[in-house]
């Protein structure tokens, strides 16, 4: 094996490739990645058994070949070459990575003990990149991060014909986000549950593409696999077992109240007020008045209070929420102002954004949130 590539593309590539490499794999095997130079292309592959990545990317081959190499010191070495043509050969045992005057020599791995990566679904429907990555970062703050309990550390995903929900949950909070997209078949309609890992890492890695595809395996496929690609790019991922919660009968309807506030001053507020106390102790805010006061710590403790002028309709109304979810909520609506809608202080409030204080509240996006118990 033998060919000279543009360093940009085998960073890339490399880059990609080694986001599905486990740390503690089941086989030495799996530390790798399989670099197979065939016709006028490098083909990259690696997995964990849960998560497969390959790219592919066009080169100078003068000999074919395949070969597996150790794949984290293989990304770290292409991220930091200069941007000049690397050369690549097998002699013997041993990879030659040629930048220059850099010169790298690998160890390889035995191919003979890889395993066979599953393919690609049928696309399921195209989305534009950037909105597929900003609705799923949106939505993956709200998963859990208890690996005790794997249906909630994920992001379930609903496919209606041209609408797409997203939705998580740690049970302390709830994000859903609806976004649309081409359908590759008319009528089509499915559910997939990904670790909200997998699905923000993918997202985010696809932005340089324009449009990514999404392919999503029928439920009636023993391969229960869901999987990415674009421009080159593609990964592959084995579903979560079990139940996402219901989870639209949460969303309140019987609003009491709404506050509108701007949202860059009311962050900054949120995190100075709960600077006197744990993140996890509930900071208290108090709506009246056209104005919300924010407080936290008590008795003999540190304590803060914040007063800002919000727009208030309906009841007046105390509540208590994690300091840190309502900033993940507040920085997850991505607008210059949050709608706050509530149905009582001992009730779930759901937060939307609105590009004016007076526009429309943007309604393809809620997060909601418990409030905590306080003492009074």
């Amino acid at each position: 094996m033998k060919f000279t590539v543009e360093q940009s593309a085998l960073a890339d590539g490399v880059n990609w490739v080694s986001r599905s490499l486990s740390t503690r794999p089941i086989m030495t095997a799996l530390l790798g990645i399989v670099i197979d130079a065939s016709g006028d292309e490098v083909f990259l592959s690696g997995s964990d058994l849960e998560t497969s990545s390959k790219a592919h990317f066009a080169a100078d081959i003068k000999e074919k070949g395949k070969v597996l190499v150790p794949g984290r010191l293989l990304a770290e070495i292409t991220r930091s070459l200069p941007n000049k043509p690397i050369s690549i050969s097998l002699d013997g045992s041993r990879v030659l990575v040629t930048s220059g005057s850099a010169k790298f020599t690998l160890p390889t791995l035995s191919l003979t003990d890889y395993p066979n990566l599953p393919e690609l679904p049928e696309p399921t429907g195209v989305i534009a990149s950037d909105t597929f990555a900003n609705a799923v970062a949106q939505v993956a703050i709200a998963a859990g991060r208890d690996d005790s309990l794997p249906t909630l550390t994920g992001v379930h995903i609903e496919v209606n014909e041209n609408t797409v929900t997203l939705a998580a949950t740690d049970r302390y909070r709830l994000a859903v986000r609806e976004i649309q997209w081409s359908p590759s078949q008319p009528g089509v309609s499915t559910t997939a549950l990904l670790r909200a890992r997998t699905i923000a890492d993918a997202a985010k890695s696809l932005v340089g593409t324009k449009n990514v595809s999404i392919s999503l395996a029928p439920s009636a496929s023993n391969d229960r696999l869901a999987g990415f690609s674009g421009d080159g790019k593609t990964m592959t991922s084995r579903m979560l077992d079990g139940t996402f919660p219901p989870y639209r009968h949460l969303l309140p309807q019987d609003i009491t109240s709404t506050a509108v506030i701007e949202v860059a001053p009311f962050l900054d507020s949120v995190r100075r007020v709960a600077l006197v106390t744990d993140k996890t102790v509930p900071l208290r805010l108090e709506f009246a008045n056209a104005q919300l006061s924010l407080e936290a710590g008590a008795g003999e403790d540190a304590q803060a209070t914040e007063v800002l002028d919000i727009l208030l309709t309906g009841e007046p109304i105390s509540i208590a929420f994690n300091p840190t979810y309502l900033a993940d909520g507040l920085q997850a609506v991505g607008t210059p102002f949050v709608q706050i809608s509530f149905t009582g202080s001992s009730k779930p409030a759901i937060l939307m954004g609105k590009t004016e204080s007076n526009s429309a509240a943007i309604e393809n996006y809620r997060y909601l949130l418990m409030p905590m118990r306080y003492a009074s």
